[in-house]
C-alpha cells in the first residue's frame, strides 16, 4: 500500500446482515489533491466506499487510513469530530432544513464543526455564485441553486476531502455545467475530491477513474489530463488571438476534443508559461518563444505543401496541423532553408523567423 496516500483503503471488507457482501478485500490509495470518480452499476458497492472514506460507516475488516490515521482506533466521539475536521459531503439528495434560508443551512454545519459565523457562510454562498440567493428557502432555490448550497455547506469547514455521491444526478444540463465547474475548481485548489457518478462524461473529468463490481475493483483508468500537443495548441490558439488583436479570455481559448479546457488553461498559468491581466492571458517570455515555435512550424508546414504538393487551402490546414507537431528544430530549420525562408505563409500571415534565417530579416522582424 502506498503510506503516502491521504486516503488508504487497506484488504477492506463490508458485510451487511451476514450474507451481504458489499466490499470485497478492496485495497486502494489516493493522494492529496487527485479526483478520483467511482463508477459501476447499482449495487456495486460504490456509495459503500464512500461511506467508509467519510467516516459514515466501519468496515467488517481491514483498515481504513485518513492523513495517517486509522479511523477503526477512534471511538464514535472522535470519529466523528474527525470527519468534520477532514471530510465535506455532497449528496444526491441535498438534505437541506426545509425551514432554514440558504444561509442558515450552511450556519447550521457551522455550528457542529465549531461556531456559526455569518460573514464566513456568507462568504461561503458567494463563492458558489449564490450572492442573491442567501436569504432563500430551499423550496425557493432550483435543483442547480439546492446543490450549490450543499457544495458551500461542505466547504464551511474547510476540508481537505469532498466526497460526493452523484452530485449531479439530478441537475439539468446547464446546472450540472456550473456544478461540475465548481468542483473544478475545488480540485486546482488542491482540494481531494472522490465522486461516484453514473454519467462517464463526468467520471472522466477525473484524474483516475475506478470501476466497481460485485464489490471488488474491476479497472482502473488513468486520465492524461493534457498532452504536450493540447499545451502546444493552446498556446498556438493565444498567439493567434494576439495577433488579431483580441483578447485571449477563457471563454475565447476553445480547442476541440480537451474535455476540460479551464483546467488546461490554469495548467499553462502554473508552468509559468501564461499570466492572466485584465482578464485574459499573456504570455510570458518562455510562453511567447514555444508559441512562436509553434506558429513558425505551422505555418512553414503550409507553405511546403502549398509549394511542393499544390494542396488546396483545406488540405494543406488540414496536414499541416498534423505535422507541425512531429517537427523538431532542426527540421523546421531544413524546410526553412529548402524555401528560402520565406516571410508569409499561404494565408498572408508572417512566419516568424528562425535561427536559420539571416540576420537582417531576424533584426527586421523585432
Amino acid at each position: 500500500m502506498n503510506t503516502m496516500a491521504l486516503i488508504t483503503l487497506d484488504h477492506i471488507t463490508k458485510q451487511y446482515g451476514g450474507n451481504v457482501l458489499a466490499l470485497d478485500q478492496v485495497s486502494l490509495a489516493i493522494d492529496a489533491g487527485e479526483w478520483v470518480s467511482i463508477m459501476g452499476p447499482s449495487g456495486s458497492g460504490k456509495t459503500t466506499l464512500l461511506n467508509l472514506i467519510g467516516c459514515l460507516d466501519r468496515p467488517t475488516s481491514g483498515r481504513v487510513l485518513i492523513d495517517g490515521t486509522d479511523i477503526g482506533t477512534l471511538n464514535a466521539k472522535d470519529i466523528t469530530r474527525f470527519r468534520r475536521e477532514h471530510v465535506g459531503l455532497v449528496f444526491q439528495q441535498f438534505h437541506l432544513i426545509p425551514y432554514l434560508t440558504a444561509l442558515e443551512n450552511v450556519m447550521i454545519a457551522q455550528y457542529y464543526h465549531s461556531m456559526a459565523d455569518e460573514a464566513e457562510a456568507r462568504d461561503a454562498l458567494m463563492r458558489v455564485g449564490l450572492r442573491d440567493r442567501i436569504s432563500h428557502l430551499p423550496r425557493q432555490l432550483s435543483g442547480g441553486e439546492q446543490q450549490r448550497v450543499c457544495i458551500a455547506r461542505a466547504l464551511i469547514n474547510q476540508p481537505r476531502i469532498i466526497l460526493a455521491d452523484e452530485p449531479t444526478g439530478n441537475l439539468d444540463e446547464k446546472n450540472e455545467d456550473i456544478v461540475l465547474t465548481l468542483f473544478r475548481e475545488l480540485h486546482r485548489a488542491g482540494h481531494t475530491i472522490v465522486m461516484v457518478t453514473h454519467d462517464s462524461s463526468v467520471g472522466r473529468l477525473a484524474d483516475r477513474l475506478i470501476a466497481l463490481e460485485h464489490g471488488r475493483i474491476s479497472d482502473f483508468q488513468y486520465f492524461a489530463r493534457w498532452t504536450e500537443e493540447d499545451i502546444e495548441m493552446a498556446l498556438e490558439f493565444i498567439w493567434l488571438l494576439h495577433e488579431d488583436g483580441k483578447p485571449a479570455t477563457r471563454q475565447a481559448v476553445r480547442i476541440p476534443d480537451v474535455v476540460d479546457m479551464d483546467g488546461l488553461l490554469d495548467r499553462l498559468h502554473t508552468r509559468g508559461l501564461t499570466v492572466w491581466a485584465d482578464g485574459a492571458l499573456a504570455l510570458t517570455p518562455e510562453g511567447e518563444g514555444r508559441a512562436r515555435d509553434v506558429v513558425r512550424r505551422m505555418r512553414l508546414a503550409e507553405t511546403l505543401f502549398r509549394d511542393l504538393f499544390h494542396m488546396s487551402n483545406g488540405a494543406m490546414a488540414a496536414n499541416a496541423c498534423r505535422f507541425e507537431h512531429a517537427l523538431n528544430p532542426e527540421m523546421a530549420d531544413q524546410i526553412c532553408v529548402f524555401l528560402n525562408h520565406p516571410r508569409v505563409c499561404p494565408h498572408g500571415k508572417p512566419i516568424p523567423p528562425g535561427q536559420c534565417c539571416p540576420a537582417e530579416r531576424e533584426e527586421s522582424e523585432k
